[in-house]
């Protein structure tokens, strides 16, 4: 686990927690996006949103970073896999399998015990793991070929501070938390017993 950036200052804080992608599969989509999307607005960080909690007084940043924790740590291994390219109104994803449920299982988790918490406001349609690739006004409707990823294990699952820029939002990781650290510590334990 690891704090991030700070937010000293700030009264009000737009948050959302994700699932952080590897470095290798961040790379391949860079390269990807700009090979294949040419209309629209490219975006330049890639994550997979657990949860958007959208404009939360600071006090409530400790709560969301324990939950977070917490969950993460209890979370069973699980991989993710591409499974196709998807417009909506406003933004292109790369929509991904989660085979095992396990990533969905995390989102419902947090997500439940983040609107118990008074900080999450459930959305009406089901999570959907996805990672968002381009942003745009008008849809450009292409179909781009996959990029040639695998099947992935995230990272680890982060809380992050979004502050909207006239050029599309930035994103600010506040804390990166491993995902299993529960079912690892007792797994070496079983091993050393």
């Amino acid at each position: 686990m690891s704090a991030g950036g700070t937010v000293e200052g700030d009264d009000r804080l737009r948050l959302f927690l994700a699932l952080e992608l590897p470095a290798s599969v961040v790379e391949e989509l860079v390269a990807w996006c700009k090979r294949h999307l040419a209309r629209g607005r490219p975006v330049s960080s890639f994550h997979v949103t657990l949860a958007f909690l959208g404009s939360q007084p600071r006090g409530a940043l400790e709560p969301v970073r324990r939950i977070l924790r917490e969950e993460a740590a209890v979370t069973e291994p699980f991989r993710l896999e591409l499974l196709h390219y998807r417009e909506t109104r406003s933004v292109g994803m790369l929509v991904l399998a989660d085979q095992s449920g396990e990533a969905a299982r995390l989102a419902d988790r947090l997500q439940r015990r983040l609107e118990d918490a008074g900080v999450y406001q459930p959305e009406a349609r089901p999570w959907l793991p996805h990672v968002t690739v381009l942003r745009f006004r008008a849809r450009p409707r292409i179909s781009p070929p996959l990029p040639e990823i695998g099947p992935f294990a995230p990272s680890g699952a982060a809380a992050l501070l979004s502050r909207l820029h006239p050029s599309g939002a930035r994103y600010e990781v506040l804390e990166s938390c491993s995902l299993g650290v529960f079912h690892r510590d007792r797994e070496a334990g079983r091993m050393k017993a």
